[in-house]
């Protein structure tokens, strides 16, 4: 099983539409992401354009999953800023990941702005048969 954090997720979303803020406070900026179980897997997609794939950083420690990315602008100092609406600075989201996960298999992927780990489902968490013995003939069942 996967599970999701972020106890500041709401208030942070609410201090935003109240005061229009844009992502420019000092907490990590949240990405948006998308999990889902295909088959023996979980996979899970981090929307992160414009980062640079060295700047982003996995780590699993007692099953949580760290996830930090750093986007920094494009442009010097020598500039006149108009308008800043796309939100740069580190980006951060921790996942925890269930007994059922096999977190030493993680692979990830970083393509067209799109981070995605796949993280397989643990060996001993699959349904498998055992043989029941008795009676007139053995039986197999799905646990």
């Amino acid at each position: 099983m996967l599970m999701r954090t972020d106890p500041f997720r709401e208030l942070d979303r609410l201090t935003q539409q109240l005061f229009g803020t844009n992502g420019t406070t000092t907490r990590p900026a949240v990405m948006p992401m998308d999990a889902y179980r295909a088959a023996d897997q979980f996979v899970v997609h981090f929307d992160l354009p414009g980062v640079d794939p060295s700047s982003i950083d996995l780590d699993v420690e007692h099953n949580v999953l760290t996830v930090k990315a750093e986007r920094i602008p494009t442009y010097g100092d020598d500039v006149e800023l108009q308008v800043a609406e796309r939100p740069r600075g580190v980006f951060s989201r921790q996942l925890f990941l269930g007994d059922t996960l096999d977190a030493d298999r993680i692979e990830a992927n970083y393509d067209a702005g799109v981070l995605t780990l796949r993280i397989p489902i643990a060996e001993k968490a699959k349904p498998r048969k055992i043989e029941i013995t008795g009676g007139s003939a053995p039986k197999q069942i799905t646990v």
